[in-house]
């Protein structure tokens, strides 16, 4: 089994051959033509890649501590404030359910020199938003209603499944949200973030 976690990159490793201090000929006589030959020697590594990027909606940027970052901006749990980017479902009764504002991103998985082809996408909520009101929901097709976008999985050994057996090199459009509950309480306002961790593995 080959596992590679969290959207690192391993680079192909080739190796060259050595710097020779001596020098070989190859020498003929009663001739105008020789033919040396060279040996070309590499070591080849299966290598794995996993890249997030921007679909339609909300902009996937270089994150400040996360590989890759991603801003709703101002959130309501009723969903009267208009989405900074991507859409937003309101609650199906409102003070009762919640509010989803999501977007959808990309997922480009690439794999090379594996000895099979066949693999899985996971991810799971690594770092839950701080406030209770708050979660993280998803969905791995165009959501019809606040009810296609379910919660992301926060634990490790039982993660979200985003694909299996995905193309290598062929991106896929996947779709996440917050969800934001009508509670009241102290605390239940400003700024906050939760991290998601993203796993491929080709085995």
């Amino acid at each position: 089994m080959k596992m590679k976690k969290h959207l690192v990159v391993f680079a192909l490793v080739v190796l060259g051959l050595a710097a020779m201090r001596g020098l070989a000929s190859t020498t003929g006589t009663n001739t105008n033509t020789v033919s040396p030959l060279a040996a070309v020697h590499v070591n080849v590594q299966d290598a794995i890649q996993l890249t997030l990027a921007t679909g339609t909606g909300c902009a996937v940027t270089a994150g400040g501590g996360t590989d890759y970052s991603m801003n709703f901006g101002t959130v309501d749990a009723l969903a009267i404030t208009a989405p900074a980017c991507g859409s937003k479902f309101a609650p199906i009764t409102p003070g009762t359910t919640n509010a989803v504002y999501y977007s959808d991103y990309q997922l480009t998985p690439i794999f090379s020199s594996q000895s099979v082809a066949t693999n899985t996408l996971t991810a799971y909520v690594s770092s839950p938003f701080a406030k209770a009101t708050l979660s993280i929901v998803q969905s791995n097709a165009a959501p019809a209603g606040i009810g296609n976008l379910t919660p992301m999985s926060k634990l490790v050994g039982a993660q979200t499944n985003i694909a299996t057996n995905a193309v290598s090199g062929t991106a896929m459009t996947r779709y996440i949200g917050v969800s934001v509950a009508p509670t009241n309480g102290p605390g239940m306002t400003g700024a906050d973030a939760a991290t998601i961790t993203y796993t491929l593995t080709v085995q």
